[in-house]
């Protein structure tokens, strides 16, 4: 294809990652983008660069396939770039692909590689074939826990580890499917009782996969690490960013969503990552969870997400802009050449610095991410020039939603 040949940016969400990809393709191509998502969200509203249509039922496969094949209708002549920007939307497309009309184009795996990375027990043996480390887990089936199950099954001497312990879902989309009150998207257990209660609590609204008891991995935040890979449409990587957070989110639902990153490079994992997906074959973004262990040092990597990270911002910053990979690979069907391995340094924050500075327990963190907001090498997802001048409520929501947070890491209980 030649670089004469139009696209338009279809988005499938409405949150900070969507508003993050609709900035990186306006950035880039000076672009709007057209978004579609189940709810409004404030992430996404007021914006000059994108624009949004709801539907409550775009979770649904048919539902979601219909509107795209409905949009594309209406500009037959033109390539449109379809790109989910949520675990389910990046799954739902992932199954419709091969269904989508010929002037679209997206970037995901097939249906059975998708199934066996989305599950974190079959994902963890693969991390086992491929020497990707990650925490010692243990997995109670719905089968298992009708049966029976004591809290003399979940013993330190059962799980293999020791308490305190973390409990998650293995199959993310398929748990916030049934929702309960109190919802986590993670949980700490500091007993095989306490464990036993929290596996009531999932199982018990309906979750019907296996749920994870996990050696809980030592550390804070600072301790916690992200990894972005792009692999093109021939199943090669060629974009590795590595970032160190400083900071999470703790309101129970955000739990674990990063809102402070410094990039640097982390050779030795992003090589490992690099060798895993090119040999699984994988296509398309891979976003990988993965925290330092002050135990002995070493990286656990926790799961793959198969999308653009929340916070994926922080990788355009860098230098490395997501769309441009995207576009060209995908749209223009350009050889991206040689992997770039980041080695750029970035503070990337969705916070005021104040939050960054004063709840970071790192101090050496703090002190770098203060050295590189003087230099000027510092972004915030939403602070973005072109859509916030004259234009008074993008301004004043982006100001009320940062500054929000004060509040929320100030008085926590309040957000639970």
């Amino acid at each position: 294809m030649s670089e004469e040949i139009d696209f338009i940016p279809v988005l499938i969400g409405g949150d900070m990652n969507c508003y993050s990809v609709a900035r990186a393709i306006h950035e880039q191509y000076g672009k709007k983008s057209y978004a579609f998502g189940r709810f409004a969200a404030g992430d996404t509203m007021h914006s000059r660069i994108v624009e949004c249509s709801y539907d409550e039922n775009l979770d649904k496969p048919e539902v979601l396939l219909a509107t795209i094949k409905a949009f594309a209708a209406k500009h037959p002549d033109t390539m449109h770039l379809v790109w989910g920007c949520a675990d389910v939307y990046a799954a739902l497309l992932s199954e419709i692909q091969d269904d989508l009309p010929e002037n679209c184009v997206t970037l995901y795996i097939d249906k059975d590689l998708r199934d066996r990375l989305e599950s974190k027990s079959s994902f963890y043996r693969m991390c086992e074939e491929h020497g990707i480390p990650y925490p010692k887990t243990f997995a109670v089936t719905p089968d298992c826990f009708d049966q029976g199950l004591s809290e003399a099954d979940l013993s330190e001497q059962a799980v293999g580890f020791s308490y305190p312990i973390i409990v998650k879902p293995a199959m993310s989309v398929t748990y916030w499917e049934h929702p309960f009150e109190g919802m986590k998207k993670v949980y700490a257990a500091a007993t095989p009782a306490e464990a036993l209660h929290i596996l009531g609590l999932i199982f018990g609204a309906g979750y019907p996969d296996e749920v994870l008891l996990q050696d809980m991995v030592v550390g804070e935040d600072c301790n916690m690490n992200v990894l972005t890979a792009y692999c093109d449409r021939n199943c090669k990587v060629k974009l590795i960013c590595f970032g160190r957070e400083g900071l999470e989110e703790h309101t129970p639902t955000a739990l674990g969503n990063p809102c402070a990153i410094i990039t640097q490079p982390n050779p030795e994992l992003q090589e490992l990552i690099k060798n895993f997906l090119e040999k699984i074959g994988f296509t398309g973004f891979a976003n990988f969870d993965i925290k330092r262990d002050d135990r002995d040092g070493s990286y656990k990597v926790f799961e793959v997400n198969l999308r653009q990270g929340r916070t994926n911002y922080h990788v355009t910053a860098a230098g490395h802009n997501l769309a441009r990979y995207v576009v060209e690979d995908r749209v223009f069907k350009r050889d991206l050449g040689e992997c770039v391995q980041n080695t750029n340094e970035v503070f990337w924050h969705s916070v005021p610095r104040k939050v960054v500075y004063e709840y970071v327990k790192d101090p050496e963190f703090v002190a770098r991410a203060k050295e590189l907001a003087a230099q000027g090498k510092e972004s915030m997802s939403f602070d973005y020039g072109p859509d916030l001048f004259m234009n008074p409520m993008r301004w004043a929501w982006m100001k009320i939603h940062v500054h929000r947070y004060i509040d929320k890491f100030a008085n926590p209980d309040n957000y639970k």
